[in-house]
């Protein structure tokens, strides 16, 4: 996974609106490598997981970062019902088996988020590794902010657990403001966390969509 070792991640990077058609599963490792400590005692093992996070992905829910036409970046978000990242309840049991399966299930309910009328959730964002730093994160963020605009909402709403620190500084540089933690010192030896914080942001005007680079 990442970018090749010969590319010295100087060039252009653009943005745009859903996964392309066969980046499923670069769209899955490169969300596995962000999230996979938080869902890996539902998903695990990873072998499992990215397979089964690239067969269930919902493309027209990401805005994605592209470095010489290559993804290297993702945000996922929820609007009219449907997210990032889907797989129904059969889905999880017919490939993690039913007695195991119906545990999973649990686990995954935990991590289910539903907007309010006139918001956006926010599913997170995932970059390589190798070009952290030049700013793709907020470039994502922006991104989704236009979204969100064009889809007359009023507020984009994300979850950001304490064990994250630097994601929630990036949420505080892009104009998110905390509104709610809700600690759950119960989990931290299952899921590796102890508390959730739920950040907000004010969609103030409509944006510009897929004319954004860095």
């Amino acid at each position: 996974m990442g970018l090749d070792a010969t590319d010295t991640g100087t060039g252009r990077v653009t943005v745009r609106l859903g996964v392309p058609a066969g980046a499923e599963r670069r769209a899955a490792e490169l969300y596995w490598d962000a999230f996979g400590r938080k869902l890996g005692p539902a998903l695990n093992p990873p072998d499992k997981a990215v397979p089964f996070i690239a067969a269930h992905l919902n493309a027209d829910r990401a805005v994605c970062a592209l470095l010489d036409g290559q993804l290297v970046g993702l945000a996922g978000y929820q609007l009219g019902g449907r997210a990032l990242t889907g797989g129904s309840a059969s889905a999880v049991l017919r490939v993690y088996g039913h007695l195991r399966g119906l545990h999973r299930l649990l686990l995954l309910a935990l991590f289910e988020r539903h907007p309010t009328p006139g918001q956006l959730v926010m599913d997170g964002i995932a970059v390589d590794p190798a070009i952290r730093g030049r700013g793709v994160g907020s470039l994502l963020i922006e991104e989704v902010a236009a979204v969100a605009a064009e889809q007359h909402c009023r507020e984009i709403r994300l979850d950001v657990i304490d064990t994250n620190p630097r994601a929630r500084a990036l949420y505080e540089r892009r104009g998110f403001t905390a509104v709610h933690t809700q600690r759950t010192p119960y989990l931290r030896g299952l899921l590796g966390f102890g508390a959730v914080t739920t950040m907000c942001r004010a969609v103030a005007t409509r944006g510009t969509r897929g004319a954004r680079e860095l």
